[in-house]
């Protein structure tokens, strides 16, 4: 079944019209991808050849979660990204202060895990231990904790922000804490709190 890309309209001053619409080229490009990898295992699979060293199966499947990944990451960020936002709300500070204690040491945490990401830095709920930790992501398939919720999701890489920042990271960083969707962030701070 194939998906179908969301859409997203540019509302966030976090990064410039044209760092957005190429951004979300390439989502699209994901979400073409995962289509494509999902027709290939359908129609093509060649079961017969399947095997841990190289193959065609094995490719497909191994690009099969980092595509669809790099789809769900970048709509989960598109999804966050805000225009001048305040506090977070009630739910969503909840978590931060019983997992980090407060605003500021998540923030504080979150902008290091950040800084050390190559892909993504994501607030997850993680059932195994009943808990919030921000995670870092090298790319879309490589240190995602399985079963892990998002809640707020940055993309780290380059592609996400070097039209507008250049290699000031921490700038984009402080302006995307700055403007996240607090509403939106409530919503997936409601879907947990329940396992809290």
């Amino acid at each position: 079944m194939d998906i179908v890309a969301m859409p997203f309209p540019y509302n966030t001053n976090v990064v410039s019209r044209k760092q957005y619409d190429d951004h979300i080229t390439l989502y699209e490009g994901y979400v073409s991808k995962t289509n494509e990898i999902t027709n290939v295992l359908a129609t093509q699979p060649e079961y017969n050849t399947a095997n841990a060293t190289a193959g065609h199966y094995r490719g497909w499947k191994k690009s099969e979660p980092y595509a669809l990944n790099g789809a769900i990451l970048h709509e989960c960020y598109f999804g966050n990204l805000g225009n001048e936002s305040g506090p977070p709300q009630q739910k969503t500070q909840h978590l931060m202060d019983r997992h980090f204690g407060g605003f500021d040491k998540w923030k504080e945490d979150f902008i290091a895990c950040a800084l050390s990401a190559r892909g993504w830095c994501i607030l997850v709920f993680e059932q195994r231990t009943g808990t919030c930790r921000n995670i870092l992501l090298d790319s879309h398939d490589d240190g995602y904790i399985a079963c892990a919720f998002p809640i707020i999701v940055l993309d780290m890489y380059e592609h996400a922000y070097f039209i507008d920042y250049g290699t000031d990271k921490t700038a984009y960083i402080n302006r995307f804490i700055s403007n996240i969707r607090w509403d939106f962030i409530e919503k997936r701070a409601v879907t947990v709190l329940p396992r809290v």
